[in-house]
């Protein structure tokens, strides 16, 4: 979707969209996002709300659903959790727990 909206301060990021998870009845999509070197968070947050009409709409010409879902945007924290988890195992006393 890069250059297809016409908001020139959203196309000129670049966001990873690591998942998206809908709701049972597809009328809600949740994208998890960051932007790629982690900068600027809370700002590719706010230009993807100020954009989400515009995502809307192209999500929906792409999918045959009934209702087009509506977007929400969430930070994707799975590399924060990934970073956490192996801070987690390289602790001394969870290594010998493990070598055990």
């Amino acid at each position: 979707m890069r250059g297809d909206v016409h908001d020139p301060d959203l196309n000129r990021l670049s966001i990873t969209v690591g998942e998206v998870r809908t709701s049972p009845d597809l009328r809600v999509a949740t994208a998890y996002v960051l932007p790629l070197g982690g900068q600027g968070q809370e700002d590719v947050l706010k230009l993807l709300a100020r954009n989400k009409g515009e995502l809307r709409r192209m999500v929906s010409k792409k999918l045959a659903l009934k209702f087009a879902p509506d977007l929400r945007f969430q930070l994707d924290e799975t590399f924060d959790r990934m970073d956490d988890t192996r801070r987690m195992l390289d602790q001394d006393a969870v290594r010998r727990d493990l070598d055990e």
